[in-house]
């Protein structure tokens, strides 16, 4: 089922539309449109998905039984592994 929609767009995008019509890379306007929303939608499904995921993460984090590091001590094993790295490098 379709259903027309009336929009406006800035003379800008409305010229990028048309002259991807005129070189024949869309068959219409309305093509052009499609799959614009196509691309939105799948970007709005990745961007749930990630977040998702770092909800996940999140959630293991928090339910971890092991007992949190100490800020000072987490600093000290970042400080440590990055000296370790510098000096491999």
């Amino acid at each position: 089922m379709s259903e027309k929609l009336t929009i406006t767009l800035p003379a800008e995008m409305l010229a990028l539309i048309r002259r991807q019509v005129e070189a024949g890379r869309y068959a219409s306007t309305s093509e052009v449109l499609r799959e614009a929303v196509r691309v939105w939608m799948r970007d709005e499904e990745e961007h749930a998905e990630r977040l998702a995921a770092v909800r996940a993460r999140i959630k293991r984090s928090l339910d971890d039984p092991r007992p949190a590091v100490p800020l000072e001590e987490a600093f000290a094993r970042v400080k440590a592994h990055a000296e370790r790295l510098s000096r491999s490098g």
